[in-house]
């Protein structure tokens, strides 16, 4: 098979804009071009194209009729184009030549112009039918590329393999075992909410040869997100998690260490990291909010491969070394929308990274919605094909089956870094949890649920019957892991958790509320070394044409060097971005056209007016170690934070910033702030320095373009997240915070706004309050925003400008009241003092209380409570 690196080397490859894709980030995606038809093959197609169109009816509906459906409810019509009679082909026993029509020989480069190979039509008939209309069913037909076409139908017509003795033993252990579990969960603990694995057991066997295959292909990282549906079997097992942990969790126990002051999360959101052959699986947190997690996951498993792009040859491709797997279920991956977004990203040149597997476990029913009910579409993984992906559909009670579609799905993300999705058709032996009666609702299915034996009892039965185990071995299997999980339970009292939050990249990174986190460090930076950023900022290559009105925007910022002042917003950005760049921060910042800026202020990109080259001046010119990636995104909001939140949990070194369009864009992405964002600390021990810019300020332009909310913000704040007007240097603490900007639209470029140099020159930090020089003034005004300077203005006119004094608190949360005490000491104790804000009294900063989100924690949970009843009756 023959590997290219670079799209553009492709003979006949549709033309592509090159337009950003020489930014840094941006790494060529493989391409993979099968061997096309020889020219005895394309006579052979020409001479028997009846013959083809039925081979090709078969590999493109073939799905329709396999035996995927274990308990057989899919209701499939008679599939014609099945039928070999309908295209001409009658005599069963007539010997057609297949070549290049069929393929039958592994080896692609010996099926050469001679290799002619009879078969009858029976023996053609039989062949595709063992291939397309078993118990794997293949939907790869729609691909655009006849390169993946061509690779999917060699690699399944000419490949019959069945799973080794060894391996046959080993996927009885893991379906055993996770039986067992639930089982004994079931009898100790009755009344628990555990969304146990019964009847999709072969989620465990799918999952342990994905992560084989990427042992044999020497990867360095696994990163795993998944729902709460088998997440403790998968945990216990694979993941190598203490099942001590986990019954101490159960009982009430917390899974962090509570001198942390952490809240926890939910028994289904545990998670691990283990070692799997040399390959660190590391499976994600989540929230409730099913599928949030898949734009984290995305930019983590980014994240994790970034040096490769400042330091590695281009044939280094994305996926290499590090790969994201994404377990979904029926419901949520056809129903969230988040999916829709994060499956766009998977191709784009800087979100890419390198290809996810995703495995749905689909129980045909969500929570006791029906499938009919819950999709439009025939199977709930046809959402994959709006990027083209293939599509393996695969009968749960069949294991083997199950391990071979996996490694399908693996050899060809490999091939073609690109996303691939595995539907693991099983049921669900009880309703939506287990204190669940799914037969209110759906008593058919659960009736047929109920008269059957179990996915590990029938795939036992099997390898008894074929002598690959004895009964006694299978009852040795299950008593001993029974035994074992009893000692692990008797360990519940004595068990103590640990934190591992602060390993590997994230040493030297403090725990935020510990004494040793620095609460306020210098973040100015030596004049000169501004000036030479700020002038690398514009410094444009020769032989480059930018367009001619950008040459006033080079103008005023070296001319504001020149003199010191009048920094603008973009012209300080540059500022603050260089800096951390020659530091060896790497500085990330996604969204709507970030290059430029929404409001034609940043101009970090410079785009070449002759032939859409482009340049970015801060990598190009400063030569620092950090570097500068400006990913400019697609149009959307979750997936697109989640993916830089996902970039924050990985580099504690990189400074990522999502930019909204106008602030309450970010409106499309609330689930995660509210459930990442804002809780992961207290809920995971999660740090992120994640920063989101969102341009507020009410000038006239519409509810949709004017406030980024901030009450929403300071309601999720419990003044540890911090929500300013600037952008302090967040890299520089030795703890990282989420930052919350209400940024500027109309004071871009308003001169009464701009900075000087010397603002920005060593031993300065940023300023959380900024007063106005009066003395002794009658009336002193706290605001926040960009309606001071309406007030100015207003003031002076009316002549009060030594009796009212005006106080911007820039930084709203942590509030900061040690400054604001300071102020009010220096005007004096006879001033009234107002809050005035442009926003309406029930918005904007107004009355921010402190939040907390619910605890995880059945003991903490319990001591709020008791609190709040408490509060009640409390004096009486």
């Amino acid at each position: 098979m023959l590997l290219l690196t670079s799209a553009r080397r492709l003979r006949g490859a549709p033309l592509r804009r090159l337009y950003h894709d020489e930014s840094f980030g941006y790494r060529a995606p493989r391409a993979c071009v099968f061997p096309d038809y020889t020219p005895a093959q394309l006579s052979n197609r020409a001479e028997n194209a009846a013959l083809l169109r039925y081979v090709d009816s078969v590999r493109t509906h073939g799905h329709r009729a396999a035996r995927i459906d274990p308990l057989d409810l899919i209701q499939r019509m008679e599939v014609k184009a099945l039928d070999p009679t309908r295209y001409g082909l009658v005599d069963s026993n007539k010997k057609y030549n297949v070549n290049g029509i069929i393929w039958t020989n592994p080896n692609v480069e010996s099926q050469g112009e001679n290799q002619e190979e009879w078969w009858t039509l029976d023996e053609i008939t039989r062949h595709l039918r063992l291939t397309y209309v078993g118990r794997i069913a293949y939907e790869y037909m729609h691909s655009p590329s006849k390169s993946e076409r061509l690779w999917f139908s060699h690699h399944l017509e000419s490949n019959q393999t069945t799973p080794p003795v060894l391996d046959k033993k080993r996927i009885h252990g893991l379906l055993a075992r996770s039986e067992v579990l639930d089982n004994f969960l079931q009898l100790k603990f009755p009344n628990l909410k555990r969304y146990g694995l019964e009847g999709g057991e072969s989620m465990l066997p799918a999952l342990d040869a994905l992560f084989s295959s990427a042992v044999r292909a020497s990867m360095s990282n696994i990163i795993l997100a998944m729902p709460h549906r088998g997440r403790l079997n998968l945990l216990t097992d694979l993941l190598a998690y203490s099942p001590t942990a986990l019954f101490h969790k159960i009982r009430g126990g917390s899974e962090v260490p509570e001198e942390l002051g952490a809240e926890g999360d939910v028994l289904s959101h545990l998670v691990s990291s283990t070692d799997i052959g040399g390959v660190k699986v590391s499976l994600l947190p989540n929230p409730s909010h099913l599928e949030a997690v898949a734009g984290v996951a995305l930019g983590k498993t980014r994240a994790k491969q970034y040096s490769l792009l400042k330091t590695s040859p281009d044939d280094c491709m994305l996926g290499d070394r590090v790969m994201c797997v994404q377990l979904h279920g029926d419901a949520s991956f056809t129903g969230q929308g988040v999916v829709m977004e994060s499956l766009g990203l998977s191709n784009l040149p800087h979100f890419t990274s390198g290809g996810t597997v995703h495995l749905v476990v689909d129980n045909n029913i969500g929570y006791t919605t029906p499938a009919s009910h819950a999709r439009s579409s025939m199977y709930c993984s046809d959402i994959g094909k709006m990027i083209n992906a293939p599509v393996l559909h695969v009968n749960g009670d069949h294991p083997e089956d199950v391990v071979r579609a996996m490694d399908v799905a693996f050899r060809y993300r490999q091939y073609f870094r690109k996303d691939i999705i595995v539907d693991l058709l099983v049921y669900r032996r009880w309703g939506h949890n287990e204190l669940d009666l799914p037969s209110l609702t759906s008593p058919l299915m659960y009736e047929q649920i109920a008269a059957r034996r179990s996915v590990p009892q029938l795939y036992e039965e099997k390898l008894i019957n074929e002598q690959v185990i004895s009964a006694g071995d299978a009852a040795v299997l299950r008593d001993s892991y029974k035994v074992y999980l009893n000692d692990q339970l008797a360990k519940v009292e004595g068990y103590t958790p640990s934190a591992s939050m602060l390993e590997a990249q994230w040493r030297g990174i403090v725990w935020p509320a510990s004494s040793e986190a620095s609460s306020s460090p210098s973040t100015g930076v030596d004049t000169q070394t501004l000036i030479n950023v700020g002038e690398a900022s514009v410094r444009v290559p020769s032989g480059f044409e930018i367009h001619p009105k950008l040459q006033r925007h080079i103008k005023n910022r070296l001319g504001s060097l020149t003199k010191g002042t009048g920094i603008d917003w973009a012209s300080a950005e540059a500022l603050a971005f260089g800096s951390l760049l020659m530091e060896g921060y790497d500085v990330r910042i996604s969204g709507q056209d970030v290059g430029r800026g929404t409001f034609s202020q940043r101009h970090a990109m410079l785009v070449d007016q002759t032939n859409e080259g482009t340049v970015v001046p801060l990598n190009d010119e400063l030569k620092a170690k950090g570097k500068l990636e400006l990913a400019n995104s697609s149009l959307s909001e979750m997936a697109v934070l989640s993916f830089e939140y996902g970039a924050s949990w990985e580099r504690p070194d990189l400074l990522p910033i999502w930019e909204a369009q106008f602030g309450d864009f970010f409106n499309g992405a609330q689930i995660i702030i509210d459930t990442f964002i804002t809780s992961s600390e207290t809920k995971w021990l999660k740090q992120s320095g994640i920063v989101m810019l969102l341009p507020h300020g009410l000038d006239g332009a519409g509810p949709e373009h004017s406030s980024s909310r901030i009450e929403r913000m300071l309601q999720l704040s419990n003044d540890r997240y911090s929500l300013s007007d600037d952008i302090p240097n967040t890299n520089e603490r030795n703890y990282r915070k989420p930052l919350i900007v209400a940024g500027p639209k109309g004071l871009l470029r308003l001169s009464a706004a701009a900075s000087s140099l010397s603002d920005m020159g060593p031993g300065t930090s940023f300023q959380p309050v900024l007063s106005d020089d009066v003395s002794n003034p009658e009336r002193i005004i706290f605001l926040t925003g960009k309606i001071y300077y309406d007030l100015i203005k207003e003031r002076h006119t009316r002549g009060l400008d030594g009796k009212v004094a005006f106080v911007r608190i820039e930084e709203l949360s942590p509030f900061p009241f040690e400054e604001v005490r300071d102020v009010l000491q220096r005007y004096g104790g006879k001033a009234e003092c107002f809050w005035l804000q442009e926003e309406p009294r029930n918005q904007g900063a107004w009355g921010y209380e402190s939040a907390l989100p619910a605890p995880g924690v059945g003991k903490l949970y319990k001591k709020q409570q008791e609190e709040v009843l408490g509060s009640a009756f409390m004096g009486l």
